[in-house]
């Protein structure tokens, strides 16, 4: 038993002190043939159960609680008080194996939770001077060079080192196949390696890094209680006093206190306290086995309310990083050629559209060379020399100053389009024509929410209104706010809110006030700002906006499952109160007819361990018109 908890240890010893006094008296009376000993052996086995629920309910009344363990208590005392032994010896047993099973099926819920808490790395392979050392995770910091061996879990983020890297991401985003990462591409804490070891250059200190967020997110999120737990809570406090009320009515029309006790029996214990916590709790795991990590019950439960749902633009809807959309080339050279001269040229910068550049060549398998005599206008191109050629890279009038020639006709842009000119050996080489793209899970997943009940949707981006339109065409949104501010982003989740709950979707540092002010913040946490995953309520692991569809189904789902264990339950503890009120119950009988509510209960609260989300839909005839532009690159 060295695995368990001493809470849970002692919940074995009561169940099995249970146990022994029921079996115990029934082998007195039908085996040994001593039936004057049974009582007292029924009574043995009710009373540590009994002391220990109510030490139990004074810590409870002690910290202003009120539950359903009172109606236990008092079936208990009231079958020992009235001699019905047997009937507190089944009842002991019930609620000892009740308090066992519940928290068998939220340990069995919080497996994946476990498992991720259980991954964390407490070392790190190191090169230092032309050798490896082990050092503490702590000591790792930004631009250390990390060896990750074979099965080895990624300790910190940081970027490839080595020319290919393949990562294993299924324990954090639930994706079955490894991922290639190239060199230079984004490797993200808690993944595994896949293939060959590969070199790790750390870009923040394990405590910073997406993996330490995300324990932390999962301790907060196993500590917390959803406002379905507490409205339980205060129902438990209702259901009570109907119990007492029913159990008491009986005794008092019929005389005959044993059917007070078959009353109080049949209400012990309630499936009202063991379905919500246990459903919650089920689907917060299966959130996180799909790469939806849920903060805690509660955010679990608005997200299942959520009625409007607000999104921003860039990183969300679209995927945030420029990409080459068209190409264009003269004097006979071939465009990867081109594209391979202007990749190596630009690997000098920093600059999001010449990554994307450089990142499209890497895609291709196009061996880049090093740059050389490379001189850097800030904001406006590039020059230098890449196999012995001259090569300038940038704006288009930058390149036609540079080249000293008129300036040739270039492609027709549309609203948020970058053109880039490339200029080599003295002449004009080539355009590209990059853009950020709408994601391509982007318009399947808004058709899945609204057939989840999401009933108003809206872009909110601080782009030009001419940008937005673009992007979003066809998209079918309710409505465009552009030119926001951030403050302009939260007053528009606090107008939204006379729809119903709202639900705000961002992944930059100036979304995080507008999270923090919804109902449900959700962050797209696999590139997103640190800020943004701080203040919201829901973190997407994976770079896939379509997993918030998947979110918000197993959200809806879960609670729908607790509702129905809940109204199920009741209904039937009703039901066989009234039976027992009128005579039709002994109080033995009631005690296993409540057991059985609750072990059925218990299992279709953990049907939400099995919700499984539908397939990631894809409009192909929007995703041909978004990329129409790649038929002369592609």
């Amino acid at each position: 038993m060295s695995g368990y908890s001493a809470a849970e240890k002692l919940k074995i010893a009561l169940l099995a002190v249970a146990l022994g006094g029921l079996f115990g008296g029934l082998l007195l009376a039908y085996g040994i043939g001593r039936p004057e000993l049974t009582s007292t052996v029924w009574a043995l086995g009710v009373g540590p159960v009994l002391a220990a629920l109510l030490i139990e309910i004074l810590h409870s009344l002690r910290r202003g609680e009120v539950g359903l363990d009172i109606v236990a208590a008092l079936s208990m005392s009231a079958a020992l008080l009235f001699g019905e032994t047997l009937a507190a010896a089944v009842v002991a047993v019930m609620y000892s194996g009740g308090t066992f099973l519940e928290s068998f099926a939220e340990g069995r819920a919080r497996r994946e939770m476990r498992d991720l808490l259980a991954r964390v790395p407490r070392t790190a392979t190191r090169h230092i001077n032309g050798a490896l050392e082990d050092v503490p995770l702590d000591a790792v910091a930004p631009g250390d060079r990390l060896l990750i061996r074979q099965g080895d879990v990624v300790p910190v983020d940081g970027t490839v080192g080595s020319s290919v890297a393949f990562l294993d991401t299924s324990a954090l985003t639930g994706e079955s196949l490894p991922v290639r990462v190239q060199e230079g591409g984004e490797a993200m804490s808690g993944s595994t390696n896949a293939g060959e070891a590969f070199d790790l250059l750390a870009t923040r200190p394990a405590s910073d890094s997406t993996y330490a967020g995300i324990v932390r997110l999962v301790e907060q999120a196993q500590a917390s209680k959803a406002p379905m737990s507490r409205l339980a809570d205060r129902w438990s406090l209702a259901f009570l006093l109907v119990t007492v009320a029913i159990a008491f009515s009986a005794w008092w029309v019929t005389g005959d206190p044993i059917r007070a006790v078959a009353v109080l029996v049949v209400a012990t214990p309630c499936p009202l306290i063991l379905a919500v916590p246990v459903a919650l709790v089920a689907g917060l795991s299966r959130a996180a086995h799909h790469g939806v990590l849920i903060k805690g019950a509660g955010p679990l439960e608005a997200m299942a309310r959520a009625r409007t749902l607000i999104l921003d633009k860039t990183g969300t809807l679209t995927d945030g990083r420029p990409k080459i959309v068209s190409a264009s080339t003269y004097g006979g050279m071939a465009t990867e050629d081109v594209l391979r001269l202007a990749a190596a040229l630009e690997q000098a910068t920093k600059h999001p559209v010449a990554q994307a550049i450089v990142q499209e060549a890497r895609e291709r398998g196009l061996a880049l060379p090093v740059p050389t005599e490379v001189a850097e206008t800030p904001g406006e191109g590039l020059v230098g020399r890449v196999d012995n050629r001259s090569v300038v890279v940038g704006g288009h009038r930058f390149v036609s100053q540079h080249l000293g020639r008129t300036a040739m006709g270039h492609p027709a842009l549309g609203a948020g389009s970058v053109l880039v000119a490339v200029g080599i050996d003295g002449g004009f080489a080539g355009h590209f024509v990059l853009a950020d793209l709408l994601r391509d899970d982007s318009l399947g997943m808004l058709s899945g929410l609204r057939r989840q009940g999401i009933e108003r949707i809206l872009l909110a981006t601080g782009d030009r209104r001419d940008v937005a339109k673009r992007i979003t065409e066809g998209l079918g949104l309710d409505g465009i706010r552009a030119d926001l501010s951030p403050n302009e982003k939260v007053l528009l989740v606090l107008t939204e809110r006379k729809h119903g709950p709202v639900m705000m979707v961002g992944d930059g540092v100036n979304d995080a006030p507008a999270l923090a002010a919804a109902d449900i913040g959700v962050a797209m946490g696999a590139r997103g700002a640190a800020a943004s995953a701080e203040a919201a309520d829901v973190v997407l692991l994976v770079d896939s906006v379509d997993r918030l569809r998947a979110g918000v189904e197993i959200a809806r789902g879960a609670r729908r499952i607790a509702l129905q264990s809940v109204v199920v339950g009741i209904g039937l503890s009703v039901i066989g109160m009234i039976a027992a009120a009128l005579g039709y119950l002994s109080p033995v009988q009631g005690a296993l007819i409540q057991e059985a509510i609750d072990v059925a209960v218990i299992l279709n609260a953990l049907r939400a361990l099995r919700i499984e989300p539908a397939p990631a839909e894809l409009d192909h005839q929007s995703l041909r018109s978004s990329k129409d532009g790649m038929g002369r690159f592609g």
